[in-house]
């Protein structure tokens, strides 16, 4: 995500916040619940004891939230937690999964590295980041035969449960779930 406009060199943003844009508005338009998986650690704000093994599932919705902004850098929101309203900041590029719950169609991202984990906000270091999409075919380009290379799906996951215990859904609570989202390397 370097926004940097130093005036060398027109480094590209990242896709992340476009894509995670773009699957929550067909979430929507679909009447699909959007719920995103983010990886917790001191950069981000959501109440820690709904936290499991560093890691929470937010719905994401607009039923579900109040002054949602999806921007390019933060996603920012409020949301009741067993009754109480909490103020959600989660960096875009801790979001690890953004998928409907009804059906587990979504996208997986690569969590955030060391450096970026462990790093302050602030202007970012070039460098690549973000998905890498396969080659196609085994031509002179050293990538994998087609037949070789794992197929970039999701798993459908049996049932994701909401991150807030105040929805109705019978499965909701702090253990949270989300799909079984297969990680391409």
């Amino acid at each position: 995500m370097d926004d940097s406009k130093d005036g060398g060199g027109n480094a590209a943003s990242s896709t992340r916040p476009y894509l995670i844009r773009a699957l929550h508005e067909w979430c929507t338009d679909n009447g699909f619940t959007p719920y995103i998986a983010v990886h917790v650690d001191r950069l981000v704000q959501v109440p820690l004891e709904y936290v499991s093994n560093n890691e929470i599932v937010l719905n994401v919705g607009f039923d579900a939230t109040s002054h949602l902004d999806l921007g390019n850098e933060l996603i920012q929101f409020k949301a009741r937690f067993g009754g109480v309203a909490r103020e959600i900041i989660v960096p875009v590029d801790h979001v690890v999964a953004i998928y409907a719950r009804e059906n587990g169609q979504g996208m997986a991202f690569p969590p955030p590295g060391p450096e970026e984990a462990a790093a302050p906000r602030g202007p970012a270091t070039p460098g690549p980041r973000g998905l890498r999409l396969a080659s196609e075919g085994s031509g002179g380009n050293g990538g994998a035969p087609a037949e070789s290379r794992p197929e970039p799906v999701l798993a459908p996951a049996p049932a994701a449960t909401p991150s807030t215990p105040d929805d109705d859904d019978p499965g909701a609570g702090p253990s949270g779930g989300r799909p079984a989202l297969k990680r391409i390397k």
